[in-house]
């Protein structure tokens, strides 16, 4: 199973007592993968030091680049389907690029896809990938 985390699905498991750490965890023992595009790598940079400090948000960064079920991915074509926040953007062009299964985000922004769009783009609450994952 390959993924595109949004932001919000990455960071909020950070926390040790976060009901969502069941993903990290399953990502670092090496459970799903994860495509990343540079773009995505610098958002995740950012937000992770507003949260905490330059240095952790670099041995983050550093930790998933060296996971070997972590891909970057490189962005050929932008689709651009997200008009109310188009820096969420990145996410739907990371996803089509790899061949992803899922795009994995709360973020209300994505509710704009549908399942019968073009191109097709399987949007998953962090809830959902969690019950997967359990599955595992």
């Amino acid at each position: 199973m390959e993924v595109v985390l949004d932001t919000s699905a990455l960071i909020a498991p950070f926390a040790k007592n976060s009901p969502f750490r069941p993903i990290y965890s399953a990502l670092l023992a090496g459970k799903f993968e994860s495509a990343v595009s540079t773009e995505i790598l610098l958002e995740y940079a950012e937000k992770i030091e507003e949260k905490t400090t330059p240095s952790v948000s670099h041995t983050l960064l550093e930790l998933l680049t060296l996971l070997p079920n972590v891909r970057l991915q490189e962005i050929f074509y932008n689709w651009n389907p997200i008009i109310s926040d188009p820096d969420d953007n990145k996410f739907v062009d990371c996803y089509i690029a790899a061949g992803a299964d899922y795009l994995v985000s709360n973020d209300r922004h994505f509710s704009v896809l549908k399942p019968d769009d073009f191109p097709t783009i399987q949007m998953v609450r962090v809830e959902e990938v969690m019950e997967v994952l359990s599955r595992l």
